[in-house]
């Protein structure tokens, strides 16, 4: 045997089949109570929904290992910028998929378009939103499935994260450099006064949606060509790593999937265990957000929430509704709605719920939980900073990742793109930073 090989002896090996074994369960067990007791339990139909999609989204989001943050991140770190690419992709898919719903649409305000006002709290969030996230390393939708991959980061994030939504309610609410749109169209007029693709190609005799494809392919298409030569620089100049899951993820795409045995620990390994492409993750998305859009008329939001949930944790410490109502230009029963019955909350608690269930049925669990458990002071300051700059971010730009520039882009508004823009640039002047600081 070769010096410093390590082998796990037969009662080491049974103790980690046996652990495997009980993740496998209790991972099946989260199944249940989410399709069973969620039915039964839950106050309606559509918060029942909610929870399911949650979940749907928190297992794909983490059985992909995708997400929004990292199309930054990733791309400064390692030099890949797959998923940035991979992110094109959902996005037009996305759009093709909404444009089914609109174009059909005999009055469009029957749904809630995000259909953002441009102006400088879209600058200012989507810069602040993207320093604060190369800080926590995650966005939104990422602080809840780090909730289970990463307890400490992420619940510091959250903590901070929220009182940065709760401290920028009453910005968002009455400044009129995050209310009024410095130019609008017709359709963006009838929403929060942004610019709907559509109106710009009225003359196409598809009522628009021709041509906002055409742009909004245009558009997929620059950033994907600008990805490209990025990467490609990184690689000439020998500062391109490669993220290690891409690789893996890669190889599996290579390999492809060939089933032998329906009933047989290869496929359980195949069907439960093994990572999704990236690819395989953004149609599932894409498939989760038009079920999402056609069922609730609206896209998917992850902040507000968590800006809530501030609220009600200083409600439990005897702080009035009212109180925080006349603070944050919320009404008092914004803050006193049950946890339960309040969809977006049960949506974000179902991404919680479907990441932990991935890492239980893929016998992942406390491999991954017992991963991130040790952080320093600094790096908690550093999570604190990211997630109370990312809660404002939010307020400024009207959303998050999930709500500001996917939902947004789904939903043919300008704003979306330009959000885009912004939170790239403030990304990267976070990941100098984080550079920087990690070196003293």
């Amino acid at each position: 045997m070769d010096k410093g090989t390590t082998t796990l002896g037969p009662s080491k090996i049974q103790s980690e089949i046996s652990l495997k074994k009980a993740e496998i369960i209790l991972g099946f067990m989260g199944v249940f109570s989410v399709l069973i007791l969620g039915k039964f339990l839950l106050k309606n139909q559509m918060i029942y929904f909610r929870l399911v999609i949650g979940t749907a989204l928190g297992y794909t989001l983490t059985r992909a290992y995708t997400g929004f943050a990292g199309s930054v991140n990733r791309a400064f770190n390692t030099g890949s910028t797959r998923l940035m690419r991979t992110l094109m992709f959902m996005f037009f898919l996305t759009l093709l998929s909404t444009t089914a719903f609109l174009y059909t649409s005999e009055d469009l305000t029957a749904y809630n378009l995000n259909i953002n006002p441009i102006n400088l709290g879209l600058i200012l969030g989507g810069i602040l939103f993207g320093f604060g996230m190369s800080f926590s390393s995650c966005c939104a939708s990422g602080v809840l499935t780090d909730l289970v991959t990463g307890l400490p980061r992420a619940i510091i994030t959250l903590i901070f994260f929220g009182l940065g939504v709760f401290l920028g309610f009453p910005i968002q609410n009455g400044a009129t450099w995050i209310t009024e749109s410095w130019v609008t169209s017709p359709v963006g007029q009838l929403f929060k006064g942004g610019v709907f693709l559509p109106d710009l190609f009225k003359w196409d005799g598809f009522g628009g949606y021709l041509g906002a494809l055409v742009l909004t392919g245009l558009f997929c298409g620059i950033v994907v060509h600008l990805s490209h030569l990025y990467e490609k620089r990184r690689k000439e100049q020998g500062t391109y790593i490669g993220h290690p899951m891409e690789k893996l993820q890669d190889s599996l795409e290579k390999n492809g999937y060939s089933y032998s045995e329906l009933i047989s620990a290869e496929t359980y390994e195949k069907v439960f265990v093994k990572p999704w492409t990236l690819k395989q993750g953004a149609v599932v998305l894409c498939m989760l957000f038009t079920l999402l859009m056609g069922v609730t008329k609206s896209g998917w939001g992850v902040s507000t929430p968590l800006g809530l949930w501030f609220g009600k944790a200083l409600v439990a410490f005897g702080v009035s509704p009212e109180s925080l109502a006349s603070f944050t230009k919320q009404s008092p029963e914004f803050f006193t709605v049950p946890f339960f019955e309040h969809g977006s909350s049960v949506q974000n608690f179902g991404i919680v719920v479907g990441t932990a269930i991935y890492l239980l049925t893929a016998g992942k669990f406390r491999t991954t939980f017992v991963s991130e458990l040790k952080i320093s002071k600094k790096e908690a300051l550093l999570f604190a900073l990211g997630g109370i700059t990312m809660g404002l971010g939010t307020r400024m730009a009207n959303g998050c990742n999930a709500g500001a520039l996917y939902t947004s882009i789904a939903h043919f508004s300008l704003s979306g793109w330009l959000f885009l823009i912004f939170m790239v640039i403030g990304g990267t002047i976070g990941n100098i930073c984080t550079k920087m600081l990690n070196k003293n």
